[in-house]
């Protein structure tokens, strides 16, 4: 006995080292092995007379008094095969050495033989297990059966009935323990008696181990539970998969490499618009149903991927582009989109003949310091005047003219009048006016306004003019 939980110790943690990924309700075969001991004290057995007999289960735990351990370290072999609904039906072979018989009662000592006996027994049995009734880890079974047994040239069948409980190491591996009562009818009556071969209780102690089941893809559920036995899986889905992890099955999800939602069959909307992703034609801009789930930013009715300015609300005919100033001139291509125009100007009005009025006068009273280009500061006002009508005349090229009297050197007068004209065309620059649209000529003293003999004419001829280029 000693030897067997030394070697039962051992195989204990080899099995728990070597956990297996099996479950044992799945695996239909079980072999057991392990120890044995029978018990012939407490079967209420009477011999050919009658004179002895002992209470049923009278000093049962008395081990060292009443207990005939085996020999062998491993004694006593089983194997069953489950059927359903928790029965399972099994064979076990036994190989026991005894000689303690009985107490004895009266006139008939205990007997004890000098010599070991050995008993050769096996059983069929029809066992029902009630693990739906397990106490601290202890699944309790019963079994009944036939078989016989063999004590050198006796032999006899015997009919058996018995308790027991596994107690679970691993996941197919489990501690046994069980104990039989076996009856045999032999020694009724003295003609048949043989005094080896007594209804006693086979008690063994061993290691149960569960095999057969089939798992294809190691998913940890067996095939017979499977309905993906060749695909790993989870046991919600009974063994089938969920490759994105988003708790829907495989065979169930539109999408079943990305996480998704129920709603849309297991696939994404990563914009939130409520159009799954694989129907989103912009999928990661919310959108709308009527676009496919593509936006309109703007809101004018034209999705952004075919509106030119999806910024801004604009009719179709502009392609999605406003037209400011209703001049039918969509504003990006529109040179004023703030001022009517027509078409053949770009969108920008051209400039009255009051308007190039209203410019001259503005540049005949730029005033200049004498003899030089510089501009008076008081001028400065009147040059943004200018730079206003010039501003609403956008699509308009404009010629400056520059002028001088004929006081001094006409060649000086010639640079003067250029340098001036020049002068102011720097300063409309600067104020916001296209370099482009803007021109200069110097004409000297060539084209007075008025009479250079006079103090006054000679004031008048020191200006500037507009000109629109054509």
């Amino acid at each position: 006995m000693k030897n067997f939980v030394k070697i039962f110790v051992v195989f204990a943690l080899v099995v728990f080292t070597n956990n297996s990924w099996s479950q044992d309700k799945n695996n239909p075969w079980q072999f057991s092995f392990g120890t044995s001991a029978l018990n012939f004290n407490g079967t209420n057995i009477a011999g050919p007379n009658g004179k002895y007999s002992n209470i049923i289960l009278d000093e049962y735990f008395h081990f060292e008094e009443h207990w005939n351990w085996s020999g062998d370290v491993f004694s006593t072999i089983s194997l069953s095969r489950y059927l359903d609904d928790g029965f399972s039906i099994g064979v076990r072979a036994t190989i026991n050495d005894f000689n303690k018989l009985h107490d004895g009662y009266g006139d008939y000592p205990m007997n004890v033989q000098s010599e070991k006996q050995k008993m050769i027994s096996a059983d069929v049995m029809i066992i029902k297990d009630f693990s739906k009734l397990t106490f601290f880890n202890f699944e309790p079974f019963i079994e009944f059966g036939a078989g016989q047994s063999f004590v050198e040239s006796e032999k006899d069948y015997f009919i058996n009935a018995g308790v027991g409980v596994h107690y679970p190491l691993s996941e197919k591996v489990a501690v046994k323990l069980n104990s039989s009562f076996r009856k045999n009818f032999k020694n009724d009556a003295a003609v048949n008696y043989s005094p080896n071969l007594l209804p006693h209780f086979q008690h063994n102690i061993g290691i149960s181990v569960n095999f057969g089941g089939k798992d294809t893809d190691q998913d940890g559920i067996y095939d017979q539970h499977d309905d993906c036995p060749q695909q790993p899986g989870l046991p919600e889905f009974n063994g089938c998969p969920d490759n994105d992890g988003d708790g829907i099955e495989n065979s169930k999800d539109a999408c079943p490499d990305t996480p998704g939602l129920l709603e849309f069959n297991g696939c994404a909307d990563s914009d939130g618009d409520g159009i799954a992703d694989p129907m989103d034609k912009c999928p990661n801009v919310a959108g709308l149903s009527k676009f496919e789930g593509c936006p309109d930013s703007d809101g004018d009715g034209i999705e952004d991927a075919k509106d030119a300015c999806p910024d801004e609300a604009g009719p179709r005919r502009f392609r999605g582009c406003p037209d400011t100033d209703g001049d039918g001139i969509a504003d990006p291509q529109d040179k004023c989109p703030n001022d009517f125009g027509p078409s053949d100007n770009e969108g920008c009005p051209n400039p009255t003949a009051e308007a190039i009025d209203e410019l001259n006068k503005l540049g005949a009273v730029v005033q200049f310091e004498l003899n030089k280009s510089n501009i008076k500061p008081e001028a400065f006002d009147i040059l943004m005047a200018v730079y206003d009508l010039m501003t609403k005349y956008g699509n308009t090229d404009f010629l400056i003219e520059g002028h001088t009297d004929t006081s001094g050197p006409k060649v000086f007068n010639d640079k003067l009048s250029l340098d001036r004209a020049n002068e102011v065309k720097s300063h409309l620059i600067e104020k916001g006016v296209d370099s482009d649209r803007l021109s200069t000529v110097g004409y000297g003293e060539d084209k007075p306004k008025e009479s250079n003999s006079t103090r006054k004419g000679r004031i008048s001829n020191r200006r500037v003019e507009f000109k629109v280029v054509e």
